[in-house]
């Protein structure tokens, strides 16, 4: 049975993964899983908030509201994210 101490194979080479190739792997599964999360948000969100009526297709205020909420809802993430960033790049320097 496989642990989390097992050997993975790293390629040709058949030895042990280093660790910042398997940090570098759980960054980017991390980032897949963000992006993923704001997509479903994001979407749930200009649902609720657009659409009153579901139907086969989506009338122009409907495509509008959408196009709109997306780009505002992305504006906000980008914000925050940005001032978080620069707040952990602040603290990391005073450390």
């Amino acid at each position: 049975m496989d642990g989390f101490g097992s050997d993975f194979s790293a390629g040709a080479s058949g030895g042990k993964m280093d660790t910042g190739t398997i940090m570098e792997q759980v960054k980017v599964q991390i980032a897949v899983a963000n992006a993923q999360e704001l997509l479903q948000r994001m979407t749930d969100k200009c649902f609720k908030k657009c659409i009153g009526k579901p139907g086969s297709s989506l009338d122009n205020s409907e495509q509008k509201c959408i196009a709109m909420c997306m780009d505002r809802y992305m504006d906000a993430w980008n914000t925050v994210s940005r001032t978080y960033n620069s707040r952990l790049q602040r603290e990391r320097a005073r450390m």
